[in-house]
Parts: C-alpha cells; sequence; structure tokens
C-alpha cells in the first residue's frame, strides 16, 4: 500500500506500506479499484527491485501487444510517458529508474525474453529485434519470433512450459521452426535452465551463431569465452 507524503505508511497486519511524493501519486480506476497508475507504480518500485527485476516490470508496462484483450486495454503506459515522468521523478531510487529506462523495448511479452534479451547485452553482442514478424521470400508471413539478429539470419526462441504441454501451441511451433530453417535462420531455442544454469553457456552458443553468420564481434565474443573454459 503506498500513500503520497506527508501521510505516514500503512503498518497494517499484513500490508506492506509505502511512502512517495505527491507528484508521481496518480491515481486510476482499474476493474472498478483505485490505484497508483503505472508509472507511478514502476518507479515506486525502483528502489526495491534489482536493474534486471526493474527492466522485466517495465517491458511489461509498455508492451503494445499484436492480438488486444478488449478488457485489459494495453499498453499500461507509453514509453514516452514513462520517460517524461522518469525525468520528473525525484524520488528515492531515480538512477536505478533511469539506467533501466534507457534498456526498455516494446515487444517483449515474458519475463525470460526480457531476462535473456539482458543476458545477450551483457555478453556485448549485437542488440536483437524483439518480438519481429519474419516472412519468407515472397513476402508470406511465417510468424513472430521472440529475437531477432536479421543481418546474421539468427533467431533466438525462449519455449516456456505452454510451447510443450499445448500440443497445438507446439505443433504450430514446430511448423513456424521448419519455415524458418527452409528460408535459411539459424534458429535457437532455449528453456529455463538457460537463465538459471550456466548462462554463461548460452552467451557462448548465441555468440557462436552470430559469428557462424558472420558477425566478427560475436567471434571475438566466443573466443573470450572459450579462452576463459580452459
Amino acid at each position: 500500500m503506498t500513500i503520497a507524503d506527508p501521510g505516514a505508511p500503512s503498518r497494517a497486519k499484513g500490508a506492506t506500506g509505502f511512502r512517495t511524493n505527491r507528484a508521481n501519486a496518480r491515481v486510476v480506476q482499474r476493474f472498478g479499484l483505485p490505484c497508483s497508475d503505472a508509472a507511478a507504480t514502476w518507479l515506486s518500485l525502483a528502489s526495491r527491485l534489482t536493474l534486471n527485476d526493474l527492466v522485466v516490470a517495465g517491458d511489461h508496462l509498455i508492451l503494445d501487444p499484436e492480438v488486444l484483450d478488449p478488457n485489459d486495454p494495453r499498453p499500461y503506459v507509453s514509453f514516452a510517458e514513462l520517460s517524461e515522468r522518469t525525468e520528473c521523478y525525484h524520488g528515492v531510487g531515480k538512477p536505478r529508474a533511469s539506467r533501466a529506462l534507457a534498456l526498455l523495448r516494446v515487444g517483449a511479452e515474458s519475463r525470460p525474453e526480457t531476462l535473456l534479451r539482458l543476458l545477450i547485452r551483457d555478453a556485448r553482442l549485437p542488440e536483437p529485434e524483439v518480438n519481429p514478424v519474419i516472412a519468407d521470400c515472397h513476402g508470406r508471413r511465417i510468424g513472430r519470433v521472440d529475437l531477432v539478429f536479421r543481418p546474421f539470419r539468427v533467431v533466438v526462441e525462449y519455449d516456456g512450459d505452454q510451447h510443450r504441454t499445448d500440443k497445438a501451441q507446439y505443433r504450430k511451433d514446430v511448423r513456424r521452426w521448419q519455415r524458418l530453417m527452409r528460408e535459411g535462420w539459424d534458429v535457437l531455442r532455449f528453456h529455463d535452465d538457460a537463465l538459471s544454469h550456466r548462462p554463461d553457456l548460452t552467451q557462448l552458443e548465441i555468440a557462436e551463431a552470430l559469428a557462424r553468420g558472420g558477425c566478427a564481434a560475436a567471434a571475438r565474443v566466443a573466443q573470450k569465452h572459450l579462452r576463459g573454459a580452459m
């Protein structure tokens, strides 16, 4: 629960109270309940989340999905508005919010997608496109993919459990992967262990794929990883 200055945050049992400056305290109605707006919520989290988690939250709030839910209008806040509100914000967490803002990208549809993108950035690899539509050589739509390095013909996908447990989704994914590979794309698929277990190996695999596609910078990253493993 958050209250604007100079009010005192709640100390009620089962609730965690926070205080924010009045300029950041904007209230909206969501599903009939009053709550802080998306920008105020994100800025309030800046002092409590890690940088990566703050980027995850920001990507979620600015997402403008391809398929809209009429009962859940998106995005919750535009990147332009979030930038303006961050610039005007003077509360605790301002430096982290400013750093996170520079890392936000429109298009990420899940936490793992954002974390995988940040893992790629940490490896000093080229930045991928986020959830673009890929077409075949005749201009026919193949589908949307998580992360794309278009100049090097590399696609990076994160497979959540729904890709395994939903048979219809799995069949759709397989057809899409097959079409991508026939069009000359190198498709890399990762699961949850790519982020939690030896993420350096994930970085190496992506670097090697980019190097195969002709990325000199990725080749240097791959060589550095391999030297470090010796």
